[in-house]
């Protein structure tokens, strides 16, 4: 088995052992009217699986002249995975990408050696207020995937695997289970799934997959007689059987997993690396700008007017 901060020799085991080894509450941050909830990376957990980041967005209302603004930006060492339940969001990139994003549809971005992109929501035919809410995601790649080319794949909401029944509609967003497997391609095994779940409905976890956690965007749910609200993330032990169960208002959860990568990771900004020279070494090449010239960096193809610069620390 491979790198698995879960897994401690002084755990208790048998009978002791809780179903739940973590339960995460996200540090909210106020971005001027607009609120971001940061579960991963947490203090007792960098990751679920190779999920390394995990931010809710919302909810917000966004004027028609005011929104989401994220300037030019760089990666390195992960992918990035934006879902929307509500509202939508225009991303640009260096490999000329322009794409926006909608509820229940997936942009999946992969760094690679590098690339940039923007994040914005600059429709200029919106002339109502718009409301915004979704998750943003970085999952941590292999090592022998941290330097591959960049890739940008855009999954449309109708292409991915819906399963239904039982008081339950649960959207297979990335990877496989419960037998189906979604479209875009992933470097790990890995699962992550929208469920929405009636009053009193349950939903088992996966349990072909090594790490698996849940985070409940609406609603409440209960785990073994112990209830978690809207805001908490719960991580499971490896290899129990586990099962959600909906409260009286029924639930939106987050279900997310799959194989643990090699060893931890660093994390600066917004890089991922499993060394501190690939980091270095990112940073300088940002540093550096250039655009025109430069070996691992460009603007968006058609936002190229301004960046972020790299922070001072």
């Amino acid at each position: 088995m491979s790198w698995n901060p879960a897994l401690d020799p002084h755990c208790p085991t048998g009978d002791a052992v809780d179903s739940i080894e973590t339960v995460i509450i996200p540090r909210a941050r106020d971005l001027g009217g607009f609120e971001v909830r940061r579960a991963l990376p947490a203090p007792r957990r960098q990751m679920i699986g190779s999920f390394i980041f995990f931010d809710q967005m919302g909810p917000a209302e966004f004027l028609p002249t005011k929104g989401l603004d994220v300037r030019p930006h760089p990666h390195i060492g992960l992918a990035t995975i934006s879902y929307l339940y509500r509202g939508r969001m225009h991303h640009r990139d260096s490999l000329g990408t322009d794409q926006w994003i909608e509820p229940n549809a997936v942009n999946w971005m992969v760094a690679g050696k590098g690339i940039t992109h923007s994040e914005r929501t600059d429709d200029e035919t919106q002339k109502d207020p718009m409301p915004f809410f979704g998750i943003q995601t970085w999952v941590a790649l292999p090592k022998d995937h941290e330097d591959r080319d960049p890739l940008f794949q855009h999954a449309p909401a109708d292409s991915l695997p819906l399963i239904e029944g039982e008081g339950k509609e649960v959207r297979l967003i990335l990877g496989n289970a419960y037998g189906e497997r979604a479209p875009v391609e992933t470097a790990a095994e890995m699962f992550y799934l929208d469920a929405v779940l009636e009053a009193g409905a349950s939903i088992p976890l996966p349990d072909d997959h090594e790490d698996r956690g849940a985070y409940v965007v609406e609603g409440e749910v209960s785990v073994a007689g112990e209830t978690y609200t809207a805001g908490k993330m719960m991580v499971f032990r490896p290899n129990d059987r586990v099962s959600l169960k909906a409260g009286p208002k029924g639930a939106r959860v987050m279900l997310l997993g799959g194989e643990t990568l090699e060893g931890p990771r660093y994390i600066w900004w917004n890089f991922v690396a499993s060394s501190k020279e690939r980091i270095e070494d990112a940073k300088e090449a940002w540093r550096r700008e250039n655009w025109d010239s430069n070996p691992r960096f460009h603007l968006p193809v058609g936002d190229d007017q301004e960046f972020i610069p790299l922070p001072d620390k």
